[in-house]
């Protein structure tokens, strides 16, 4: 069974993010990030043990309050390997990168449970394909062709 972390600022939100998600047959953990209370050990350089836990993850961009990069960008710098489902109520932000070590998978506006589930399977699926170059299963939007804020 996959596990998957999902950090996002609105709890009501990230209630149902989870549900839909164990619904699909995940089993799921929830943290409401950096702006939740407790320090984010991310955004100080350190290991998280939620994130270390998970095999994907789903990332609010706006789990920093702000809409900057900083805890995606430190994020993809401790794991690297590790899939990311970045998530929107909107437009995409500019900042997000759908190649590089910095990449993640955008889920951007509301989504549904099989959207959801459709993300973070293509997620794990990017993070199993060797380096040589990006790979999209059939039927999923091209993360690039978006329209971005």
């Amino acid at each position: 069974m996959t596990r998957v972390l999902v950090v996002h600022h609105d709890v009501d939100v990230a209630d149902i993010e989870a549900e839909d998600l164990r619904r699909a047959g995940y089993e799921v953990q929830e943290c409401a990030g950096p702006i939740g209370g407790s320090p984010c050990p991310v955004l100080r350089g350190e290991p998280c043990w939620q994130v270390e836990w998970a095999d994907a993850l789903v990332y609010d961009a706006w789990a920093t309050g702000d809409g900057r990069s900083a805890l995606i960008d430190d994020l993809r710098d401790l794991y690297p390997d590790k899939p990311v489902v970045l998530t929107s109520n909107g437009l995409m932000l500019d900042w997000v990168r759908t190649e590089g070590s910095h990449q993640v998978t955008p889920a951007p506006g509301p989504v549904d449970r099989s959207g959801l589930s459709a993300a973070v399977e293509a997620a794990v699926a990017v993070a199993r394909v060797p380096a040589a170059g990006p790979y999209r299963p059939k039927g999923l939007p091209v993360p690039g062709h978006m329209p971005r804020w």
